[in-house]
């Protein structure tokens, strides 16, 4: 099994975020990823490789030209106008019918995010990229013909739409893998398995036939996004039908969640994709400190192999999981069920 990582993802290291009115320091950190690459060299799970350089066009393919040229200049002139360098973290949101963009780089911030708890510091941009370029990586890989591949990424990318950023989110990796997937005609399923809802990904793909989207996730009604991941929510136009979420309760133990797996899988099955892309949230974790199910570490083995059981080519794309000490193991438990042999 192939892992990809890039030593770019530490660049992106905000100083704080903005958490249940608080401004904290980050819980999405660049140790996630060093706790990540520890536990899949003990584990010897295959090489590790840096990701290959892709250019912009395949994010032309899932995010607005504006809002890239917007992030990719977003922090540099922040500062120059007089913004904190520490990081861009706007004051004021356009939301509902305050849609009109406004150019100034003190208040464009507030156009295209929709949180404060993706702050933009001096390295995010290029982090960002190299993200995208991690999952870009993995994709291409199994166009190549590798069974299984892992794309390390970070930051994650799975509340990105295709031009918002929020949710720790700023380029949506698994949206961008799956449309590069699905570009020679072929059919994609993306199964969401982060303890959050992925709007972004959701979005990007609301209208459209060719990449399925199904997604097991905290009920929104009492968990972030709280605006998007309801049952109800099943597509529109040439999209209907291709999108599928799974609200589920607090407290979901290992068994109650492995039932409703098994529920998402037969839906993948009888998409017959091609290839899966599995956005991989760890943050279902029962000790997790912003998440409240209560998974063990031996689910996540066990959600591996259910997946590895489609027989699909799968690219797994890391998103969330923040209780740094167990992510490790965690992620490696999931990679031993996808690829028991590796």
């Amino acid at each position: 099994m192939i892992t990809v990582v890039s030593p770019k993802h530490a660049l992106h290291n905000p100083p704080h975020e903005f958490y249940d009115g608080r401004l904290i320091p980050p819980y999405e950190s660049p140790a996630r990823v060093d706790m990540i690459v520890a536990a899949i060299e003990r584990a010897g799970l295959g090489p590790l490789l840096p990701p290959r350089e892709f250019g912009v066009a395949p994010l032309h393919a899932v995010h607005e030209s504006a809002y890239l040229e917007y992030l990719e200049s977003a922090y540099e002139r922040w500062v120059a106008a007089g913004g904190n360098p520490a990081a861009v973290l706007p004051s004021t949101l356009a939301v509902r019918w305050m849609s009109q963009p406004c150019l100034h780089p003190l208040v464009a911030p507030g156009y295209y995010c929709f949180d404060l708890s993706a702050p933009i510091a001096a390295g995010t941009y290029q982090a960002a990229r190299a993200s995208a370029d991690t999952a870009l990586t993995g994709a291409a890989l199994l166009l190549e013909g590798q069974p299984l591949a892992y794309a390390l990424c970070r930051p994650p990318g799975h509340h990105a739409g295709t031009d918002l950023y929020g949710g720790y989110c700023y380029l949506n990796n698994a949206a961008i893998a799956a449309a590069y997937l699905a570009a020679p005609g072929e059919r994609v399923a993306i199964l969401d398995i982060d303890f959050h809802h992925g709007n972004g990904t959701q979005q990007i793909f609301y209208q459209r036939a060719d990449v399925l989207f199904v997604s097991i996730h905290a009920d929104p009604a009492r968990e972030y996004p709280y605006f998007s991941g309801y049952a109800g929510e099943r597509g529109a136009g040439a999209g209907l039908g291709y999108t599928l979420n799974f609200p589920l309760e607090a407290r979901v133990d290992d068994v109650r969640y492995l039932a409703v797996l098994d529920r998402a899988l037969a839906a993948i099955a009888e998409h017959a994709p091609r290839f899966l892309v599995l956005s991989a949230g760890f943050d279902t974790y029962g000790g997790d400190p912003i998440g409240d199910l209560a998974l063990t570490s031996a689910a996540y083995p066990a959600i591996g192999r259910r997946v590895a059981a489609l027989g699909l080519p799968t690219l797994v794309v890391q998103e969330g999981g923040y209780a740094v000490e167990a992510l490790g193991e965690n992620a490696a438990g999931l990679l031993r069920g996808l690829a028991p042999g590796a």
